[in-house]
C-alpha cells in the first residue's frame, strides 16, 4: 500500500492591502506494493525508437538504441503489457506483429528483442504520428499505469508545429512520456514540450553509448510506480484566483493551463504517476484584501485519484493555505525561505532558457546579462551541477555579481546540456511548516 502525506510551506502573513499568497505545498508517497488507484497492479509500456536515416549517422547510434531498448524491455516485470514502435516519416509498429500490447514473459521479451535487433534506419521524423500510435496502442490496454520511452536524434522536420501540437493535445493525459535525444541535431524546446505534455522527463544523451544505462534506468523507475492519474485539487473561496500552479521539483513544470474544473470552486491538476517519492508544487492564489488581523483559508489542497471500476475518487492527502493580514511589517515581509528557494530556481531556469536562445540570435547584450544572472543565481543557491555547465559557455570574472563574457567557441553538446538541465531543480531542505 502506497501512503500519501500533504505539507504546506508559507509565509501566511500578509500586509495590509496585499492579496497575493503563495506556499508550497510537499507531496510524498512512501510505501511499497499497489495503492488505491491501481489494485490491480496493471501496467503498460511502449519503448518509441527513432529509426529515421539520421540514425546511421554515426553507425554506431542505432546500434546503441538497439542495444538500450533490448536492455528496457529486460527490465520489465512478467505481467507488464508492452510494445515497441519504430519512428521515421511513418510510425510502425516493430512488436508485437498484430495491433495491441503483449504481455511480458521470457518467451515475449526475448521476441521483442529480436524484433528490435531487425530495426533498420531511413526516412524522416514525424513524433506526433509515434505519439498517436502509442496511444491507439495504449487504449487496447485496461492497465492503469501507462508510460512510454520516446528517443529521438533529430528535429521533427515531417509535421508542422501545429500538428504536433494538437496532437499533444490528443494524446495529454492518456500515458506518461520520458523523452531523450541522442546526439545534437535535435531540438531542445521540441522535446521539453512533448516531456511537459505528457508529465515525463526529457535529457541529453550526448553519446550513444550513454543510451543502454538511461533506457534501463527510465523503464525500472516506471515499473516502481504504484498510483496512477493522481491529482493535486486545489479548492479555493469565493473572490479569489488562481494565478499558478507549478511543479518545482524535481523539474520545473507548469500545470496552471492543464487545470480541469471541478466545481464549486475547485479545480484538478494532473501529475501523472507515483511511486515512492516526493515532489513539490508552487501554489499561488490572489486573494480580496481584507482588513488587518482578519484570518481566512485562501485554498485548500487535496491528492485525489479517480475511483475504479465505478467507485468513488479518493482522497489520499489534504493541506490549507492561510491568509493573515497584519501591520507587523517583520511578519508580513519575512519570505518563506521554500518559497524563495523555489522562485530562484523558476528564475534560473528561465534566464539560462533565454540567454541561450539570445546567443543563438546573436544578441550578446542580452545573452550575457542573462547568462550572468544565471551564473549569480546558482553561484547563490548551491547550484554547482549547473554552475559548472554555465561555465562550459561563459567566463566567469565574478560570480558573485554575475558578470561573464561569453565565450567564442562552446560546443553543442555543452550548450544543448545547459538548456536540457536547466528544468531540472534542487530540492531545499525543510524547517517547518503550516499543518494541515
Amino acid at each position: 500500500m502506497t501512503d500519501f502525506s500533504v505539507e504546506v510551506y508559507q509565509n501566511e502573513y500578509l500586509a495590509s492591502g496585499s492579496t497575493e499568497v503563495n506556499a508550497i505545498v510537499t507531496v510524498t508517497a512512501t510505501g511499497e506494493g499497489t495503492g488505491p488507484a491501481t489494485a490491480s497492479g496493471s501496467a503498460a509500456e511502449v519503448i518509441i525508437v527513432d529509426c529515421s536515416g539520421s540514425m546511421h549517422v554515426p553507425r554506431t547510434k542505432l546500434a546503441s538504441a538497439k542495444q538500450a531498448t533490448a536492455a528496457a524491455i529486460d527490465t520489465l516485470r512478467d505481467g507488464v503489457e508492452f510494445a515497441v514502435v519504430a519512428g521515421t516519416d511513418e510510425s510502425r509498429l516493430a512488436y508485437p506483429y498484430q495491433h495491441g500490447m503483449v504481455v511480458a514473459s521470457p518467451q515475449t521479451r526475448a521476441e521483442a528483442k529480436e524484433a528490435v535487433r531487425q530495426l533498420a534506419a531511413n526516412g524522416g521524423t514525424a513524433i506526433g504520428r509515434w505519439l498517436k500510435l502509442a496511444e491507439s496502442l495504449f487504449a487496447t490496454s485496461s492497465a492503469s499505469m501507462r508510460h512510454a520511452i520516446l528517443l529521438t536524434d533529430g528535429q521533427n522536420m515531417h509535421e508542422t508545429p501545429r500538428q504536433l501540437a494538437n496532437t499533444l493535445r490528443e494524446v495529454q493525459g492518456k500515458f506518461v512520456c520520458d523523452c531523450r535525444g541522442v546526439g545534437t541535431d535535435w531540438e531542445v524546446k521540441e522535446l521539453r514540450t512533448i516531456a511537459d505534455a505528457l508529465l515525463g522527463t526529457v535529457d541529453i544523451v550526448a553519446e550513444p553509448e550513454g543510451l543502454e544505462a538511461d533506457f534501463r534506468a527510465m523503464a525500472a523507475s516506471a515499473m516502481d510506480k504504484a498510483v496512477a492519474d493522481v491529482a493535486l485539487r486545489l479548492w479555493t473561496p469565493m473572490g479569489a484566483t488562481v494565478k499558478f500552479v507549478k511543479q518545482v521539483e524535481p523539474t520545473l513544470v507548469d500545470l496552471t493551463a492543464r487545470r480541469a474544473e471541478v466545481p464549486p470552486r475547485s479545480g484538478d491538476y494532473p501529475t501523472g504517476s507515483w511511486g515512492a517519492e516526493t515532489r513539490d508544487y508552487h501554489v499561488c492564489v490572489q486573494v480580496p484584501a481584507a482588513a488587518t488581523g482578519e484570518k481566512m483559508l485562501a485554498g485548500r489542497v487535496s491528492l485525489v485519484v479517480p475511483g475504479v471500476g465505478g467507485a468513488e475518487e479518493q482522497v489520499l492527502g489534504k493541506g490549507r493555505i492561510l491568509a493573515v493580514w497584519t501591520e507587523d511589517t517583520a511578519l508580513s515581509t519575512k519570505i518563506n525561505r521554500e518559497v524563495a528557494h523555489y522562485t530562484g530556481q523558476a528564475e534560473l531556469a528561465a534566464v539560462i532558457q533565454e540567454g541561450l536562445e539570445a546567443r543563438k540570435s546573436g544578441d550578446v547584450e542580452t545573452a550575457t546579462a542573462k547568462l550572468g544572472r544565471a551564473v549569480q543565481l546558482a553561484t547563490e543557491t548551491g547550484h554547482t551541477d549547473t554552475a559548472k555547465l554555465l561555465a562550459k559557455v561563459v567566463d566567469v570574472e565574478d560570480a558573485r555579481t554575475g558578470t561573464v563574457r561569453l565565450k567564442r567557441k562552446v560546443a553543442t553538446v555543452d550548450e544543448m546540456t545547459l538548456d536540457t538541465r536547466s528544468s531540472k531543480t534542487m530540492r531545499v531542505r525543510k524547517k517547518q511548516s503550516t499543518e494541515s
